[in-house]
């Protein structure tokens, strides 16, 4: 039973099966997500970011060690948290801010600068994970950066 629910949670619902680009299927299976916790705020989406990061390196590890792949892409509950955690700096839904916050996490993601790619190298679901959550803390950082400057609200 716990195997099943892990390969739910790490494929976020079935997002990673996606045949093609999956990361971005569960970057986009995120949102949902993202609306229904926003009615708390910042501290529900972080709460919930922290939780889906927990949970999704557990999962992740599970799905690491049966498929004995280091990062399969069927695993994209990593997606999630690193979306939700691009999303922290908006307070409330705006299609500007979801359109740019996805936009700059896939970038982040899908190009890993800096440090962020050296969190590939923690072990099993941590390093599956982590470097998503390192993509997402980026992506927050300019996120913050641009309501600051009035881009997003």
């Amino acid at each position: 039973m716990s195997r099943r629910v892990a390969w739910v949670i790490a494929t976020w619902l079935g997002c990673g099966r996606v045949p093609v680009a999956p990361g971005t299927a569960g970057s986009l299976g995120a949102l949902p997500l993202y609306w229904l916790v926003l009615r708390w705020g910042r501290l529900g989406v972080g709460v919930t970011a922290i939780v889906v990061t927990l949970v999704g390196v557990w999962a992740a590890s599970v799905v690491v060690r049966e498929l004995a792949n280091k990062d399969p892409q069927v695993v994209v509950v990593d997606e999630v948290a690193g979306m939700l955690i691009t999303m922290l700096p908006v307070a409330a839904w705006s299609w500007r801010a979801v359109v740019t916050g996805f936009v700059l996490f896939r970038l982040l993601d899908m190009t890993k600068p800096g440090p962020i790619r050296a969190l590939e190298r923690l072990p099993g679901g941590w390093g599956v994970v982590m470097d998503d959550v390192g993509a997402g803390v980026a992506g927050a950082a300019i996120m913050a950066v641009l309501r600051a400057v009035g881009f997003l609200h």
